[in-house]
């Protein structure tokens, strides 16, 4: 991390995790309340109540860094520092105001524009990834009953994880240059990725719609786990931008990436 402050990441990891923890278990307990039978005022509560939580514990653990997130108004100032947290509170609120399990919290933190550490919290399943992917400074957890599958792809289809509510026809094409694939929905991203690193699915790819605080924690893990994380050309992903819009991220494993980038590269731009 040449040229970054210095920075205790080892506790700052031990603040995500925690973050994203105890918001994942209030978000679990405003579910099983029941007082909410709407599923989208349930999800705009729910919202609320775990950005609030996010805002109120890092700013007290990390007073002096900004916080970008979903749920609280965009404050132009953090672009003035180096160092800066970025959540979602709840990613994939209409999979968690329907009761469904494929739902997630993400906490990271970026520095110089590149995500550094970070936490998913998978709370429907008990489940936590969480990170960091400095060099000379890596770190994995995984917390929960799930464990991490093998570093190699499965033999047979390549398994893509896509949107549970829609697949778009550039999937379609792109499926379709890949060869022999199949599909596996979901809803969170933070999930999506999850599905990877439990050996449930071998590549994710998504264009557009994305935010930062969509990929950041989610990328972290991914890259944690040896997995190849970029923009649909390959290139890197750039965070704490002026325009939090982050409308490309593929995920894979490493002997991968080539032959996805190929594949990619021949379908139109939109």
């Amino acid at each position: 991390m040449t040229g970054s402050p210095a920075l205790d990441l080892a506790d700052r990891l031990d603040t995500a995790i925690t973050a994203a923890e105890l918001a994942g278990q209030r978000l679990v307990a405003l579910r099983a309340s029941g007082r909410w039978t709407d599923p989208a005022v349930l999800g705009d509560v729910a919202d609320q109540a775990a950005d609030s939580f996010l805002q109120g514990f890092l700013r007290g653990r990390c007073p002096a860094e900004p916080i970008l997130s979903e749920e609280t108004a965009d404050a132009p100032e953090r672009l003035a520092g180096r160092v800066v947290w970025i959540v979602d509170p709840l990613d994939g609120t209409k999979e968690y105001g329907s009761g469904r399990q494929d739902w997630a919290v993400h906490v990271g933190l970026a520095v110089d524009g590149r995500p550094v550490l970070g936490a998913v919290a998978l709370p429907a399943i008990g489940g936590l990834l969480a990170g960091i992917c400095v060099p000379g400074h890596e770190r994995l957890e995984v917390r929960g009953a799930r464990r991490l599958a093998a570093g190699t792809t499965a033999a047979g289809p390549l398994r893509l994880a896509v949107s549970r509510s829609h697949t778009p026809d550039w999937i379609q094409r792109f499926a379709a240059r890949l060869g022999d694939s199949t599909f596996v929905p979901s809803g969170s991203v933070g999930f999506k990725v999850s599905l990877l690193l439990f050996g449930d699915a071998d590549l994710y790819v998504h264009r557009p719609g994305l935010k930062e605080w969509d990929t950041c924690a989610p990328e972290v893990v991914a890259r944690a786990a040896g997995f190849r994380v970029s923009r649909l050309d390959g290139s890197e992903q750039r965070y704490n931008q002026r325009n939090p819009r982050n409308d490309e991220m593929l995920v894979c494993r490493p002997a991968l990436h080539g032959r996805v980038v190929a594949a990619l590269a021949a379908e139109p731009k939109p």
